[in-house]
């Protein structure tokens, strides 16, 4: 038997096939994404499998087009000599709110009140929803799983999560969330298993198109820098990041509403926004102009900055990791971040620093560091396979 772990966007679904052999999760088999979902686009379905990379073409009709994509994934699956059977499809599920604290198998009641949860991930919980709606539809009988970004940061302190609005305001679900759980949970776990000092004062730096911070003692996360919605806290690709509320009452003053809002903080921000040319790093690190080395430094600058609050809420540092597209490759950011937290003991060692290409597990402080540095290629892929592997075994 296999779990099938599912992403799925607007117009894309990630896929990944991982093994169980005594109910425990095997390294993935098989992945894949399928993509060209949208309007007029242009779907095909690539994946890899027994190291072999594979594309094709999807001829879709008009209508149901996600259900259709799904259907040839099923195909491929009966195709491909020697992929088990599924006993279950794990969801990534960006919003569980309060209610939700744990993954869970969905239930005709579980999809309608997640999707009460729509408005506070309006980019993302619709179409991770619509993901499991596809899903039951075109695998019957199979249990669907929800695993919650939201989960991992379930034990944020009080003080941490609530904003200094009315209490009418907090009973109707405004507070502070966090999210990126599902990888933080990946990057703990890992570094638990490296690192003896990983139980002590850890800071999570997960950066990417999304980016955040997460602080975690024992294990367990205590702040974060997500907060209500996916928006605050770092600059991100195309995010805002933190941004004084005053803005929002100033453009609403003038005259902007709720969609044209909502594609500036989501879509035509951060990295983007600043730059004028893109929300890749590579592609800025690569570009000469002052426009793209302002946008580089303003998003390093916030990940010292934020990182320093974090580590007061610790009243120190023992464990910092890396993680996520940017954290995972780039060595620059890496080492400017470093040099900048030499304060509290942090010394990267630039050979090492330099050898870390994402690929696997690795250490890249100095031997005179007071502070581990680590760099965790992220899989949240095989954490949502895990989840629901325990919950079917149960």
């Amino acid at each position: 038997m296999a779990i099938l772990s599912v992403n799925a966007g607007s117009s894309s679904l990630k896929f990944s096939l991982y093994p169980l052999v005594n109910a425990q999760v095997q390294p993935q088999i098989l992945s894949g994404l399928i993509e060209g979902l949208e309007p007029g686009g242009a779907p095909q379905m690539s994946w890899t499998y027994q190291g072999q990379n594979q594309t094709r073409a999807l001829v879709l009709a008009e209508g149901h087009v996600f259900a259709q994509a799904l259907m040839s994934l099923r195909d491929l699956l009966a195709q491909l000599p020697g992929v088990p059977a599924l006993s279950a499809v794990s969801h990534r599920v960006v919003h569980g709110a309060a209610m939700y604290r744990a993954s869970l198998i969905v239930t005709d009641e579980v999809l309608a009140q997640l999707t009460e949860f729509n408005s506070l991930a309006p980019l993302h919980q619709p179409h991770n929803l619509e993901g499991i709606r596809a899903f039951r539809e075109a695998f019957v009988g199979l249990p669907q799983v929800a695993c919650f970004d939201t989960a991992f940061h379930a034990t944020l302190p009080e003080v941490d999560y609530r904003f200094a609005l009315p209490q009418e305001l907090y009973q109707q679900g405004l507070r502070r969330y966090g999210f990126h759980g599902l990888s933080y949970q990946y990057v703990m776990g890992t570094l638990l298993e490296y690192s003896h000092r990983a139980r002590g004062r850890t800071l999570m730096a997960h950066l990417g198109n999304g980016a955040s911070l997460c602080a975690a003692q024992d294990g367990k996360s205590c702040s974060t820098t997500m907060g209500f919605s996916a928006l605050d806290g770092l600059m991100m690709g195309t995010r805002t990041g933190s941004l004084d509320s005053g803005v929002m009452l100033y453009l609403l003053e003038q005259g902007w509403d709720h969609a044209k809002l909502q594609r500036l903080l989501y879509k035509q921000s951060g990295l983007l926004g600043m730059s004028g040319i893109s929300a890749d790093m590579r592609r800025l690190r690569a570009d000469p102009s002052p426009n793209a080395k302002l946008a580089i430094d303003a998003f390093t600058y916030r990940v010292v900055r934020e990182s320093g609050a974090l580590v007061a809420c610790m009243q120190g540092l023992d464990v910092l990791a890396f993680s996520g597209g940017i954290g995972e490759h780039d060595v620059a950011l890496r080492a400017q971040v470093g040099q900048r937290l030499a304060w509290l003991g942090v010394v990267i060692d630039p050979v090492l620093n330099a050898q870390a290409t994402g690929s696997d597990v690795m250490a890249i402080h100095a031997p005179t560091s007071q502070v581990e540095v680590w760099v965790v290629p992220t899989d949240e892929g095989v954490v949502a396979a895990r989840e629901a592997a325990a919950l079917i075994s149960r």
